[in-house]
């Protein structure tokens, strides 16, 4: 079967050099290149789980022919020009071209480079252990106040008595929970006040979007930046991936002056 494939190849690209030597390219004629036809009979076979046989190779090449054909067609007729998809895809095509240029492995210097240079990037934040009571402010009036049932309630837990709260949509219980998701918990800020609470204290009111809290943190792991060596793995993606970036970056730079764009300065959005 690669026997077949391969004169059939060779046979058209001695008739493509002869025509060459005759004719200009033109826009109708389609060559289809060794690697397009490899690539697409590798993927088939990641799909179905076995090699194609001789009618489904043909049906392949004819796929590609037709896709090639309806591509062209498309391109005379102007159906790329305003096509955002069409765009983006192409740019993405282009960028990702950029970036495979990026294939050599990092050094160990290198790696430990990056990493010194962006270890905020890898700081493992500070995480609390807590429970708190909530007193809704969704109802609030003179005689049922959030904030004033909240202080009630501190002074009445510190001495041991015995309150009512209002239930939380997330529970009363939270482990080792990040300053930035209690802020997603909680309301904008409401982790601020979490740094300057006591270990294995009551304390409050603490108001959040909700209403009013009283919070008792157990237990506090302060932030730290990990060791290289733990995080390895994560360190050489990123540095593969600004790589990447820094490709595509210098291929605009460089292209950019080429280009001259036109904006209507009357336009009103």
């Amino acid at each position: 079967m690669k026997y077949k494939i391969t004169i059939f190849f060779l046979i058209g690209i001695i008739l493509y050099l002869i025509d060459i030597g005759l004719n200009s390219y033109d826009d109708k004629e389609i060559y289809i290149s060794d690697q397009e036809i490899i690539s697409l009979v590798t993927a088939w076979r990641s799909q179905v789980g076995r090699n194609p046989n001789d009618d489904e190779i043909a049906r392949i090449i004819s796929d590609l022919v037709d896709e090639e054909i309806l591509y062209r067609e498309a391109l005379m007729l102007g159906l790329d020009k305003e096509d955002r998809i069409i765009k983006r895809r192409l740019a993405q095509k282009i960028s990702f071209l950029k970036q495979e240029t990026i294939l050599k492995p990092p050094s160990d210097q290198e790696l430990i480079t990056y990493f010194n240079n962006n270890k905020d990037k890898y700081f493992v934040d500070s995480t609390y252990t807590f429970t708190h009571y909530f007193f809704s402010s969704e109802n609030d009036s003179k005689e049922n106040n959030s904030k004033e049932r909240s202080e009630n309630a501190i002074e009445l837990i510190l001495s041991e008595n015995n309150f009512d709260s209002d239930p939380f949509f997330l529970g009363k219980s939270f482990d080792r929970v990040s300053l930035k998701n209690i802020d997603s918990y909680f309301g904008d800020d409401f982790s601020s006040s979490f740094k300057n609470i006591p270990i294995n204290k009551w304390t409050g009111p603490i108001k959040s979007s909700f209403g009013y809290h009283i919070v008792y943190i157990s237990n506090k792991n302060d932030g730290y930046y990990p060791d290289i060596s733990k995080i390895l793995n994560k360190v050489e993606i990123d540095l593969a991936q600004s790589k990447r970036d820094k490709a595509v970056e210098e291929f605009l730079n460089k292209v950019k002056s080429e280009y001259k764009v036109f904006i209507n300065p009357n336009l009103q959005i």
